[in-house]
Protein backbone atom coordinates (compact mmCIF):
# COMPACT_ATOMS: atom_id res chain seq x y z
CA UNK A 1 0.00 0.00 0.00
CA UNK A 2 1.37 3.39 -1.25
CA UNK A 3 1.49 6.19 1.35
CA UNK A 4 4.09 8.74 0.47
CA UNK A 5 3.39 11.12 3.36
CA UNK A 6 3.49 8.37 6.19
CA UNK A 7 7.05 7.00 4.54
CA UNK A 8 8.42 10.02 4.66
CA UNK A 9 7.66 10.35 8.04
CA UNK A 10 8.92 7.70 9.23
CA UNK A 11 11.79 7.88 6.85
CA UNK A 12 12.49 11.38 8.93
CA UNK A 13 11.61 9.64 12.19
CA UNK A 14 14.97 7.07 11.38
CA UNK A 15 17.27 10.08 10.47
CA UNK A 16 16.39 11.15 14.50
CA UNK A 17 17.26 8.23 15.51
CA UNK A 18 20.52 7.52 14.09
CA UNK A 19 21.48 10.49 14.68
CA UNK A 20 20.57 10.50 19.02
CA UNK A 21 22.30 6.80 18.33
CA UNK A 22 25.86 8.49 17.50
CA UNK A 23 24.83 10.90 19.98
CA UNK A 24 24.26 8.28 22.93
CA UNK A 25 27.33 6.62 21.80
CA UNK A 26 29.34 10.05 22.25
CA UNK A 27 27.60 10.77 25.61
CA UNK A 28 28.93 7.62 27.04
CA UNK A 29 32.68 8.46 26.82
CA UNK A 30 35.38 6.62 26.38
CA UNK A 31 34.20 3.33 26.24
CA UNK A 32 36.02 0.38 24.01
CA UNK A 33 34.30 0.04 20.93
CA UNK A 34 33.69 -4.04 21.31
CA UNK A 35 31.15 -3.21 24.69
CA UNK A 36 29.96 -0.35 22.12
CA UNK A 37 28.59 -2.85 19.65
CA UNK A 38 27.22 -5.22 22.44
CA UNK A 39 24.95 -2.82 23.39
CA UNK A 40 23.99 -1.43 20.31
CA UNK A 41 23.06 -5.20 18.85
CA UNK A 42 22.14 -6.43 22.18
CA UNK A 43 19.01 -3.67 22.95
CA UNK A 44 18.07 -3.39 18.69
CA UNK A 45 16.86 -6.92 19.50
CA UNK A 46 14.77 -5.33 21.81
CA UNK A 47 11.95 -3.24 20.01
CA UNK A 48 12.48 -5.25 17.04
CA UNK A 49 11.29 -8.20 18.86
CA UNK A 50 8.49 -6.33 20.03
CA UNK A 51 7.42 -5.54 17.05
CA UNK A 52 7.12 -8.94 15.23
CA UNK A 53 5.33 -9.97 18.08
CA UNK A 54 2.57 -7.91 17.32
CA UNK A 55 2.96 -8.20 13.11
CA UNK A 56 4.07 -11.33 11.55
CA UNK A 57 5.43 -13.00 14.65
CA UNK A 58 8.75 -13.88 16.01
CA UNK A 59 9.52 -17.14 14.07
CA UNK A 60 9.33 -15.04 11.32
CA UNK A 61 12.76 -12.75 12.23
CA UNK A 62 14.31 -15.68 12.65
CA UNK A 63 13.58 -18.24 9.43
CA UNK A 64 16.11 -18.08 6.68
CA UNK A 65 16.35 -19.59 3.40
CA UNK A 66 20.18 -18.80 3.19
CA UNK A 67 22.19 -19.24 6.73
CA UNK A 68 25.55 -18.13 4.50
CA UNK A 69 24.57 -15.58 3.31
CA UNK A 70 23.85 -13.68 6.67
CA UNK A 71 27.26 -14.99 7.55
CA UNK A 72 29.19 -13.14 4.74
CA UNK A 73 26.39 -10.19 5.85
CA UNK A 74 27.07 -10.16 9.13
CA UNK A 75 30.75 -10.18 9.12
CA UNK A 76 30.82 -7.02 6.66
CA UNK A 77 28.42 -5.36 8.50
CA UNK A 78 29.64 -5.65 11.96
CA UNK A 79 33.40 -4.60 10.78
CA UNK A 80 31.36 -1.71 9.16
CA UNK A 81 30.17 -0.93 12.68
CA UNK A 82 33.50 -1.17 14.26
CA UNK A 83 34.73 1.43 11.75
CA UNK A 84 31.83 3.52 11.92
CA UNK A 85 31.94 3.74 16.14
CA UNK A 86 35.54 4.39 15.81
CA UNK A 87 35.63 7.11 13.33
CA UNK A 88 32.51 9.05 16.25
CA UNK A 89 35.41 8.33 18.54
CA UNK A 90 37.40 10.41 16.77
CA UNK A 91 35.53 13.08 14.45
CA UNK A 92 32.26 15.03 15.27
CA UNK A 93 29.20 14.36 14.60
CA UNK A 94 28.38 16.11 11.41
CA UNK A 95 31.89 15.28 10.44
CA UNK A 96 31.23 10.97 10.62
CA UNK A 97 27.49 11.75 8.99
CA UNK A 98 28.95 14.06 5.85
CA UNK A 99 31.63 10.98 5.15
CA UNK A 100 28.70 8.20 5.97
CA UNK A 101 26.46 9.96 2.62
CA UNK A 102 29.15 8.53 0.25
CA UNK A 103 27.83 5.02 0.71
CA UNK A 104 25.70 5.11 -2.10
CA UNK A 105 28.71 6.55 -4.46
CA UNK A 106 30.64 3.68 -3.39
CA UNK A 107 27.28 1.40 -4.10
CA UNK A 108 27.50 2.79 -7.56
CA UNK A 109 30.69 1.38 -8.11
CA UNK A 110 30.49 -1.64 -6.69
CA UNK A 111 27.17 -2.97 -8.33
CA UNK A 112 28.71 -2.02 -11.88
CA UNK A 113 31.52 -3.93 -10.97
CA UNK A 114 30.17 -7.07 -8.98
CA UNK A 115 26.49 -7.05 -10.12
CA UNK A 116 27.31 -6.17 -13.55
CA UNK A 117 24.54 -3.21 -13.63
CA UNK A 118 24.87 -0.97 -16.38
CA UNK A 119 26.02 2.45 -15.46
CA UNK A 120 25.93 5.31 -17.72
CA UNK A 121 27.60 8.62 -17.98
CA UNK A 122 25.62 10.39 -16.35
CA UNK A 123 25.45 8.29 -13.10
CA UNK A 124 29.52 7.90 -13.49
CA UNK A 125 29.66 11.73 -13.60
CA UNK A 126 28.04 12.30 -10.59
CA UNK A 127 30.51 9.46 -8.31
CA UNK A 128 33.00 11.79 -10.15
CA UNK A 129 31.57 15.03 -8.63
CA UNK A 130 30.96 13.12 -5.60
CA UNK A 131 34.81 12.09 -5.07
CA UNK A 132 35.52 16.02 -5.93
CA UNK A 133 33.32 16.14 -2.47
CA UNK A 134 35.39 14.00 -0.19
CA UNK A 135 38.29 15.88 -1.16
CA UNK A 136 36.80 19.18 -0.05
CA UNK A 137 35.86 16.87 3.46
CA UNK A 138 39.43 15.76 3.65
CA UNK A 139 40.82 19.15 3.20
CA UNK A 140 41.04 19.87 6.74
CA UNK A 141 42.29 16.43 7.55
CA UNK A 142 45.49 16.87 5.33
CA UNK A 143 44.05 17.05 1.38
CA UNK A 144 44.45 15.58 -1.27
CA UNK A 145 47.95 15.06 0.00
CA UNK A 146 47.58 12.97 2.72
CA UNK A 147 44.83 10.64 0.59
CA UNK A 148 47.54 9.97 -2.49
CA UNK A 149 50.35 9.29 0.21
CA UNK A 150 47.72 7.32 2.32
CA UNK A 151 48.35 9.19 5.15
CA UNK A 152 44.44 10.57 6.14
CA UNK A 153 43.58 10.79 9.83
CA UNK A 154 42.23 7.69 11.76
CA UNK A 155 38.80 9.13 11.80
CA UNK A 156 38.75 10.32 8.41
CA UNK A 157 40.25 6.59 7.54
CA UNK A 158 37.74 4.65 9.68
CA UNK A 159 35.12 7.49 7.98
CA UNK A 160 35.63 6.05 4.65
CA UNK A 161 35.96 2.72 5.71
CA UNK A 162 32.47 2.52 6.76
CA UNK A 163 30.77 3.69 3.75
CA UNK A 164 33.20 1.54 1.74
CA UNK A 165 31.81 -1.32 3.79
CA UNK A 166 28.14 -0.29 4.22
CA UNK A 167 28.26 -0.28 -0.02
CA UNK A 168 29.48 -3.74 0.11
CA UNK A 169 26.68 -4.57 2.60
CA UNK A 170 23.83 -2.71 0.21
CA UNK A 171 25.22 -4.68 -2.75
CA UNK A 172 25.18 -7.94 -0.92
CA UNK A 173 21.86 -7.80 0.29
CA UNK A 174 20.02 -6.97 -2.94
CA UNK A 175 21.17 -10.52 -3.45
CA UNK A 176 19.49 -11.62 -0.23
CA UNK A 177 16.12 -9.99 -0.70
CA UNK A 178 14.58 -12.04 -3.05
CA UNK A 179 14.13 -14.83 -0.87
CA UNK A 180 14.82 -13.22 2.87
CA UNK A 181 12.63 -10.78 4.93
CA UNK A 182 13.77 -7.55 6.38
CA UNK A 183 13.09 -8.73 9.83
CA UNK A 184 15.14 -11.95 9.35
CA UNK A 185 18.16 -9.68 7.90
CA UNK A 186 18.09 -7.29 10.79
CA UNK A 187 17.50 -10.11 13.26
CA UNK A 188 20.93 -11.63 12.71
CA UNK A 189 23.08 -8.90 12.02
CA UNK A 190 22.20 -7.94 15.12
CA UNK A 191 22.08 -11.00 16.95
CA UNK A 192 25.54 -11.28 15.47
CA UNK A 193 26.90 -7.89 16.68
CA UNK A 194 26.14 -8.34 20.25
CA UNK A 195 28.09 -11.67 19.80
CA UNK A 196 31.27 -10.39 18.70
CA UNK A 197 31.05 -7.13 20.89
CA UNK A 198 30.92 -9.59 23.72
CA UNK A 199 33.84 -11.92 22.37
CA UNK A 200 35.89 -8.89 22.20
CA UNK A 201 35.14 -7.33 25.61
CA UNK A 202 36.30 -10.21 26.74
CA UNK A 203 40.15 -8.61 26.35
CA UNK A 204 39.04 -5.14 25.82
CA UNK A 205 36.54 -3.61 28.46
CA UNK A 206 35.91 -0.98 31.36
CA UNK A 207 33.90 -1.07 34.18
CA UNK A 208 31.01 1.04 33.24
CA UNK A 209 29.27 3.72 35.62
CA UNK A 210 25.36 4.49 35.55
CA UNK A 211 25.18 6.74 33.30
CA UNK A 212 27.42 4.66 30.60
CA UNK A 213 25.39 1.82 31.05
CA UNK A 214 21.78 4.32 30.41
CA UNK A 215 23.43 6.11 27.29
CA UNK A 216 24.84 2.47 25.87
CA UNK A 217 21.31 1.12 26.07
CA UNK A 218 19.82 4.29 24.44
CA UNK A 219 21.74 3.63 21.75
CA UNK A 220 20.82 -0.15 21.29
CA UNK A 221 16.96 0.71 21.81
CA UNK A 222 17.08 3.98 19.21
CA UNK A 223 19.23 2.18 17.18
CA UNK A 224 16.79 -0.71 17.17
CA UNK A 225 14.03 2.02 16.45
CA UNK A 226 15.85 3.64 13.99
CA UNK A 227 15.80 0.13 11.88
CA UNK A 228 12.67 -0.31 12.09
CA UNK A 229 11.46 2.90 11.04
CA UNK A 230 13.83 2.61 8.12
CA UNK A 231 12.67 -0.94 6.86
CA UNK A 232 8.81 0.28 7.10
CA UNK A 233 9.49 3.58 5.56
CA UNK A 234 10.14 1.63 2.12
CA UNK A 235 7.16 -0.60 2.46
CA UNK A 236 4.97 2.72 2.02
CA UNK A 237 6.99 4.56 -0.97
CA UNK A 238 10.29 3.46 -2.99
CA UNK A 239 13.83 3.66 -2.08
CA UNK A 240 14.76 6.50 -4.85
CA UNK A 241 11.74 8.96 -3.73
CA UNK A 242 13.24 8.81 0.16
CA UNK A 243 16.60 8.80 -0.75
CA UNK A 244 16.62 12.53 -0.34
CA UNK A 245 15.63 12.77 3.16
CA UNK A 246 18.60 10.89 4.25
CA UNK A 247 20.61 13.99 4.30
CA UNK A 248 18.38 15.66 6.76
CA UNK A 249 20.32 13.18 9.20
CA UNK A 250 23.10 16.19 8.46
CA UNK A 251 20.72 18.85 10.12
CA UNK A 252 20.34 16.42 13.03
CA UNK A 253 23.89 16.12 13.47
CA UNK A 254 24.58 19.83 13.13
CA UNK A 255 22.48 20.69 16.17
CA UNK A 256 23.16 17.82 18.23
CA UNK A 257 27.30 18.40 17.54
CA UNK A 258 26.64 22.36 18.34
CA UNK A 259 24.22 22.12 21.18
CA UNK A 260 25.41 19.12 22.80
CA UNK A 261 29.17 18.78 22.28
CA UNK A 262 29.92 21.95 21.12
CA UNK A 263 31.51 21.00 17.61
CA UNK A 264 31.61 23.21 14.95
CA UNK A 265 32.73 20.92 12.14
CA UNK A 266 35.25 23.33 9.31
CA UNK A 267 33.62 24.79 6.55
CA UNK A 268 35.22 22.25 3.88
CA UNK A 269 33.59 19.55 5.70
CA UNK A 270 29.93 21.19 4.78
CA UNK A 271 30.88 22.38 1.56
CA UNK A 272 32.55 19.19 0.42
CA UNK A 273 29.47 17.34 2.26
CA UNK A 274 27.23 19.78 -0.28
CA UNK A 275 28.97 18.50 -3.23
CA UNK A 276 28.70 14.95 -2.26
CA UNK A 277 24.49 15.16 -1.49
CA UNK A 278 23.95 16.89 -4.83
CA UNK A 279 25.88 13.87 -6.49
CA UNK A 280 23.53 11.60 -4.67
CA UNK A 281 20.68 13.28 -5.34
CA UNK A 282 21.49 12.85 -8.62
CA UNK A 283 21.73 9.24 -8.55
CA UNK A 284 19.11 8.97 -6.48
CA UNK A 285 16.95 11.09 -9.73
CA UNK A 286 18.35 9.10 -12.12
CA UNK A 287 17.39 5.28 -10.23
CA UNK A 288 13.88 6.88 -10.05
CA UNK A 289 14.23 7.54 -13.69
CA UNK A 290 15.76 4.10 -14.58
CA UNK A 291 13.31 2.45 -12.21
CA UNK A 292 15.75 0.88 -10.89
CA UNK A 293 15.46 0.30 -6.81
CA UNK A 294 18.10 0.94 -4.06
CA UNK A 295 18.20 -1.73 -1.51
CA UNK A 296 16.08 -0.46 1.93
CA UNK A 297 18.32 -2.49 4.55
CA UNK A 298 19.53 -0.34 7.18
CA UNK A 299 23.35 -0.14 7.76
CA UNK A 300 23.80 0.88 11.11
Amino acid sequence: MRNVSLAITLKIAQTLAFSLMYAAIKLAGDVPIGQVVFFRGFFALVPLLIWTFFTVGPLAAIRTERPSYHIVRSVVGVSSMFANFTALKLLALATVTAFGFLQPIFAVMLAALFLRERVGRYRWGAVAVGFAGVLLMIEPHGGLTSLLGLNLSRGVGYALLFSFLSAVVVVWIRQMSTTERSEAIVFYFMAACATVGAVVMIWDHVPLNYGQVFWLVVCGLVGGLGQLLMTYSYRYAEPSLLASFDYISMVWATLLGYFVFAEVPDAMVFAGAGVVIAAGLFIAWREHHLRVELPVEPLT
